[in-house]
């Protein structure tokens, strides 16, 4: 464990908890590297996107860049911790897919919030019907989905008119997305894994609000904390 990394400077508070001390594990291995080609700049802050988090909460800066766009999307000025327990909150119908980052525990604070792990509960096709969710939230899931528009879509699908998508991806702010089909499987979690659910299928880019426009979203904002290392997208159905 270290302090900060250097090339990545995290705010001042933690927007979760309130916390102003943050520390750093490297979690990227040469080999996952590789596989992206990353530069060392890229990779620097791709590290701190997973691997600098608050010492008081143990919250990445994803997780807390994810916090960030929900309050912005629902409005509110505070702490996330503080969110979750807010009664004007408890009538949000909230569709968590995978454990968002380190939020879970506090998602799962609110009435209406519903869990799923992909696969088995497919992205690609929600067993819920359409318009039965305020709120979708997912966190460095669809790069594994093998199609991350048809995903979208069915996220908007199974949102309420003013609804919106929250998430993030594993972003390469210098360069457009691609597609690993016809490259090496490459798998995120730790060096030598090998679990299908954890292969990657596409590595997002610049252009990654195209995809949340292209699904039919009416708009795409971007929510930094840390930029780039932290970066989450509220896509508003």
């Amino acid at each position: 464990m270290t302090g900060p990394d250097p090339s990545v400077t995290p705010p001042a508070r933690c927007p979760i908890c309130g916390g102003g001390r943050f520390v750093h594990t490297p979690v990227l291995w040469p080999g996952l590297v590789d596989e992206w080609g990353l530069s060392a700049d890229e990779a620097a802050y791709i590290d701190a996107q997973q691997g600098t988090r608050c010492d008081t909460c143990q919250s990445n800066l994803r997780s807390l860049a994810l916090a960030l766009a929900i309050m912005q999307w629902a409005g509110y000025a505070g702490l996330f911790g503080q969110f979750v327990h807010d009664p004007r909150h408890a009538a949000l119908r909230l569709l968590e897919v995978n454990e968002a980052g380190t939020l879970h525990h506090l998602l799962r604070i609110l009435p209406g919030h519903r869990f799923g792990v992909y696969p088995q509960v497919d992205l690609m096709q929600l067993p819920f019907e359409s318009g039965t969710f305020d709120l979708v939230v997912h966190s460095d899931t669809l790069e594994h989905v093998p199609d991350p528009r048809r995903a979208l879509e069915e996220c908007r699908r199974v949102l309420a008119v003013d609804g919106a998508l929250v998430f993030t991806v594993p972003t390469i702010v210098g360069r457009l997305t691609r597609s690993r089909a016809g490259l090496p499987q490459s798998y995120h979690g730790l060096a030598g894994a090998n679990d299908p659910g954890m292969a990657v299928h596409t590595e997002f880019g610049a252009d990654v609000w195209a995809f949340v426009l292209a699904a039919g979203f009416r708009s795409c904002e971007l929510v930094p904390c840390a930029f780039p290392a932290g970066l989450a997208i509220i896509a508003r159905r």
